[in-house]
């Protein structure tokens, strides 16, 4: 056999070794970068309960542990990208970003709907209804990676996704719009919004913002932009005021 011969076989074995390869990966494990070794993992957390009843076969069971999860690297990168904030800060950020309606629009970047197995009779139309199904397949994925692969690529995996899309999070609730609202429903000074401190190297800046309604002050809130810090400082001041909404 000539040399050009095997060069061409040794590379048509070469097309069809990754050819093969490729056919043995599901879609969704394009959009979250991630081979599962256990498929059954990934079965279950695609699988809605209106499909099996038994919690061994619908995505519940690896919800509940997507959720400490991403709490919990969510936590270690608070703790990090804010290293002087104090706990009210930290758990005020954390959950902003666990929040299911954040998940959801997370859930909806990776087109996560078009892989979730669910009974007809479940309207998806509903906006309430598919905004939840698609936080729940993200954190039963994060689930059922913890299983197959580990915490390494839940964390990659949140990273690329819930932590580079912060700010949207931080900034999801109109906190600003409504501590104005309450206070003029009160009939009581509108909220100032005060640049107290802003710190930090030029590539990562921290705007520290605290809200005074007449001569009461609260706690700052802080943030990578003006806007950002503003919404933490109104939540933190809405939360004082035991304000419910």
């Amino acid at each position: 056999m000539s040399k050009k011969i095997r060069l061409k076989n040794f590379n048509q074995w070469i097309k069809n070794y990754f050819n093969s390869k490729l056919s043995n990966i599901h879609p969704i494990e394009r959009k979250i970068n991630y081979k599962f070794k256990n498929n059954s993992y990934l079965i279950q957390a695609i699988t809605h309960k209106s499909i099996h009843k038994s919690p061994r076969k619908n995505y519940e069971r690896l919800e509940f542990l997507g959720d400490s999860v991403l709490d919990l690297i969510i936590s270690e990168e608070l703790i990090k990208d804010f290293p002087d904030g104090d706990e009210g800060l930290l758990t005020e950020r954390r959950a902003s970003m666990v929040q299911k309606s954040y998940l959801a629009k997370i859930g909806k970047l990776l087109n996560l709907m078009d892989y979730l197995k669910i009974n007809p009779n479940v309207d998806l139309k509903i906006e309430k209804v598919a905004e939840k199904q698609l936080a729940n397949i993200f954190e039963s994925l994060l689930g059922a990676i913890f299983l197959d692969g580990g915490l390494k690529p839940c964390r990659n995996l949140i990273l690329s996704t819930v932590w580079t899309h912060r700010e949207i999070a931080w900034e999801n609730t109109n906190y600003k719009g409504k501590l104005i609202e309450y206070c003029h429903s009160k009939d009581i000074e509108s909220p100032v919004f005060e640049l107290k401190d802003i710190y930090g190297p030029d590539h990562h800046r921290v705007f520290e913002i605290r809200v005074k309604i007449g001569s009461r002050l609260f706690k700052s809130g802080t943030g990578t932009n003006k806007k950002s810090a503003e919404q933490i400082a109104a939540q933190i001041a809405l939360d004082d005021l035991n304000v419910i909404f």
